[in-house]
């Protein structure tokens, strides 16, 4: 029934605009050919109105307010009714009306289907894009190694990529419908947001529990954001138990090698006293009066293996070094300082040469050198008005010079600065002693530069030659 009707429909109004408007023409034709012939006291008339249907379908309504007044005329010249003013005009008016309405009415059906099929379009061609966008979407969450999970208000898991159950050692599929706090309790103080309110969006460290109760360190990246079905929460989730190990190890590292250092300071000034102390004991030796006495004997021993204990080198400073990017390194430092610098109104003035070559060091301890200088000179303007510290780096007579200069009280004593335990030093005035180490281990040098105003700083440092980075230095 359906087809039968859509192919009459097709027959009738199908064409393009000329050959409807010849169908409409060759129909009025026909009528009014049809009644002008056909006498009779019925009137031909009303069958305008099927060409009034095809015209009212491709004419605009000036246009179709034209094909109405011209079969209007049609059928009051073939009419065999006497025309008079009283009688032609009110007749003439309603033909008009019904002829033109009929083409009006079918007009505004057109362009309604026409609008209506325009939407269709567009809401089937936004329905694929969202599609294609939601099977991209769904490739990206499944194939992306981080952990992404969303969960209902209830904390039960609703969608899981493969990533998630990896790091809770799950089956894949077995996450969905359990409750995402047995596995990141600290989820659970995360507050649901208002049917209204604003969505949380934040990063937290926490600990995880995997399925076989192993404790591990993430980094969880979570919003939290209202759906008609209620609240809901989205999250990637990164392991970073791995970072946390090293970061301790280096730290660990660091500690030890500083440690070495202070004891090899310390050992130095226990050998000075040793060594001033058997000095007298040799002169007392010499009177004669005490070489018989015990006691003497007893302080000669333990003076001996005091010196022996004040006799241990440490030839290992710190670690291994190896190539280290300048470049990159006083990135993170700057990274690392400058908002520090910016809250206690120092300015931070940054040259560093480009395309500097790659340095020999070890990296870690070199940052902590970096990071004592800019710590020693934000502490030594912080009774300044003008507050100022100038880092800059570059390449000179085969060396990597970095410069530190503050607009701080400056030094009085230069000569004293990199002995450690000094008095009047912050803590136990061992930071430049330990830097100075630090960069020496790595064949390098810190030295202290003359200025006007404040304090100036130099970090030596050897570029990386192509035995070191092939890995053949020697201890």
């Amino acid at each position: 029934m359906h087809s039968v009707k859509e192919q009459l429909t097709s027959l009738f109004f199908g064409g393009a605009r000329n050959t409807v408007m010849l169908k409409a023409g060759v129909m009025i034709a026909m009528i009014a050919c049809a009644d002008w012939r056909i006498q009779s006291h019925v009137p031909l008339g009303f069958l305008y109105l099927f060409p009034m249907l095809l015209v009212g379908s491709v004419l605009n309504r000036s246009q179709i307010s034209a094909a109405a007044a011209l079969c209007t005329l049609l059928t009051e010249i073939f009419d065999s009714y006497p025309w008079t003013p009283a009688i032609g005009f009110p007749r003439d008016i309603l033909i008009f009306s019904a002829f033109s309405g009929m083409g009006l009415l079918v007009c505004e059906f057109v362009r309604a289907r026409q609008t209506a099929l325009q939407y269709l379009d567009q809401i089937k061609n936004e329905s694929e894009a969202r599609k294609a966008a939601e099977e991209q979407l769904k490739v990206l969450v499944d194939s992306s190694p981080i952990a992404i999970f969303t969960a209902g208000a209830d904390g039960r898991v609703l969608l899981a990529n493969d990533a998630v159950h990896r790091l809770l050692a799950l089956k894949p599929g077995d996450l969905p419908g359990k409750s995402i706090h047995n596995y990141f309790p600290s989820l659970i103080h995360v507050p649901a947001p208002a049917r209204e309110g604003r969505s949380f969006r934040t990063v937290m460290q926490c600990r995880g529990r995997r399925e076989g109760g192993e404790v591990f360190f993430a980094d969880v990246w979570f919003s939290t954001y209202w759906t008609s079905e209620g609240s809901r929460l989205a999250a990637m989730v990164i392991d970073t138990s791995e970072e946390l190990r090293i970061r301790e190890e280096s730290n660990l590292n660091q500690v030890l090698t500083a440690s070495r250092i202070l004891v090899g300071a310390v050992s130095h000034e226990i050998r000075n006293l040793c060594g001033a102390i058997s000095t007298v004991q040799t002169n007392l030796a010499r009177d004669g009066t005490l070489a018989q006495n015990k006691d003497f004997e007893a302080l000669h021993s333990l003076v001996g293996a005091l010196e022996g204990i004040a006799a241990m080198s440490l030839r290992k400073t710190t670690n291994k070094p190896a190539s280290v990017d300048i470049q990159n390194l006083l990135d993170e430092l700057r990274i690392v300082i400058e908002s520090s610098l910016r809250e206690k109104g120092i300015e931070l003035r940054w040259d560093v040469e480009p395309k500097l070559p790659l340095v020999w060091a070890d990296r870690n301890s070199l940052l902590q050198v970096f990071l004592n200088l800019a710590q020693n000179a934000e502490r030594a303007m912080m009774n300044e008005n003008r507050r100022e510290l100038a880092i800059s780096a570059i390449s000179e007579n085969r060396r990597i010079l970095v410069r530190f200069q503050d607009t701080g009280c400056g030094v009085s004593d230069p000569g004293r600065l990199f002995r450690p335990f000094q008095e009047g030093s912050r803590e136990t005035g061992l930071g430049l002693y330990l830097s100075r180490a630090f960069v020496r281990s790595f064949d390098g040098d810190l030295r202290y530069a003359f200025a006007e105003k404040g304090a100036t700083f130099i970090v030596e440092l050897s570029p990386a030659a192509p035995h070191f980075l092939s890995g053949d230095l020697t201890d």
